[in-house]
């Protein structure tokens, strides 16, 4: 545990600097879109400017020529003059227009270009962050993948599941206890007969599951079905009524003779990690850019199991567009970013994926 606990630990303490340096790119595109737009608008104002001055300067030329023909004969060639500051005045404005029109249809695509770039650059960003909120689950629960199948090998759980007598009863609930004051991420602990009858718990005193039958329950009908002492069954995440109605992801083991992996299957160890609690621990741990953006986890069937605002859980379902990753935006004008599970280890994943939405 302490060496996942690290790992984790190290994956989050690099996550600033990363988020840091795509958050500088995302400024950089916000500066060259503001400064373009700043161009834009310079070039506008000026070529205005320039419109303003050639008109007065058609209105002196024209004023000019009136009074040249009032002075008859001797304003002929002033109103030579006057004509030709007239036509400078003409293709000054029409190089402006021309100069406007041609700056601002270029600064236009500049600045949808920009826009593009730094929607495409946050969208993959965002795809980052989602791979990286499922990636610490996956990393998280392969540690609990070890867990049950390394204690589903320990004496005190291999004799109760062969002889479930009162002192091994007692003995093995005295160990299930042990482990669990070490590795907190557990709700409880729990050895099952064969026909799903609660052995023994962890946390008797707590949760009174003893002799509680959980046969009908989809872990323990997968774990009967484990071909060996190697295999682990991961269940979905569900409220388990005997555990207070928490969120749990429940992970199960069969218990063999002599601790072997091809023994006599004689016994199911199931341990219930205490999703809810580790699961908000990661979303919120992802940095995003403000408050209204969303990192959740959801299952293969698209419903959330986990949400940094606490909302929806288990009952909210975000149906996602595309394959393995990737970023869209849907017809609310919400963006959605999403990555599938890669796995970890020997932890394969349950098709779940890691999402952002803002």
């Amino acid at each position: 545990m302490s060496v996942a606990l690290r790992s984790q630990t190290a994956t989050i303490a690099k996550q600033p600097a990363n988020a840091a340096g795509a958050e500088d790119e995302s400024d950089v595109s916000a500066l060259i879109a503001r400064l373009t737009a700043e161009v834009n608008q310079v070039a506008c104002e000026k070529t205005k400017s320039i419109q303003k001055i050639t008109n007065q300067m058609k209105m002196l030329a024209l004023n000019a020529l009136i009074e040249s023909s009032r002075a008859g004969a001797q304003g002929a060639g002033f109103a030579v003059v006057a004509q030709e500051v007239r036509n400078v005045g003409q293709q000054v404005e029409t190089i402006a227009r021309e100069l406007e029109s041609q700056l601002t249809n270029r600064t236009g695509n500049l600045m949808t270009s920009i826009a593009q770039m730094a929607d495409r650059s946050r969208g993959e960003r965002m795809v980052d962050l989602s791979l990286n909120a499922i990636e610490l689950m996956d990393r998280n629960l392969y540690e609990r993948t070890c867990d049950v199948r390394w204690w589903a090998t320990d004496s005190a759980v291999v004799d109760c599941a062969a002889a479930p007598n009162a002192a091994n009863v007692s003995h093995v609930s005295e160990r299930l206890a042990v482990i669990l004051r070490a590795y907190t991420v557990y709700l409880d602990l729990w050895l099952c007969d064969l026909n799903g009858n609660v052995l023994a718990s962890a946390r008797s005193g707590r949760y009174g599951v003893k002799g509680a039958n959980v046969a009908a329950t989809p872990w323990f009908s997968d774990a009967l079905k484990l071909k060996s002492g190697d295999d682990y069954v991961a269940g979905d995440i569900e409220r388990q009524p005997l555990l207070g109605n928490a969120q749990i992801a429940t992970y199960c083991a069969s218990v063999r003779e002599g601790g072997k992996a091809n023994g006599k299957p004689l016994g199911v160890l199931a341990i219930h990690f205490d999703w809810e609690a580790q699961a908000r621990a990661i979303v919120e741990g992802i940095r995003v850019d403000d408050k209204q953006t969303r990192v959740l986890l959801v299952d293969s069937k698209f419903r959330v199991i986990a949400s940094s605002d606490d909302q929806g859980l288990l009952t909210e379902r975000v149906p996602l567009k595309g394959g393995r990753s990737g970023f869209y935006t849907d017809g609310s004008g919400l963006q959605v970013a999403f990555h599938l599970t890669p796995g970890y280890e020997t932890y394969k994943g349950l098709g779940w994926f890691g999402v952002i939405l803002r």
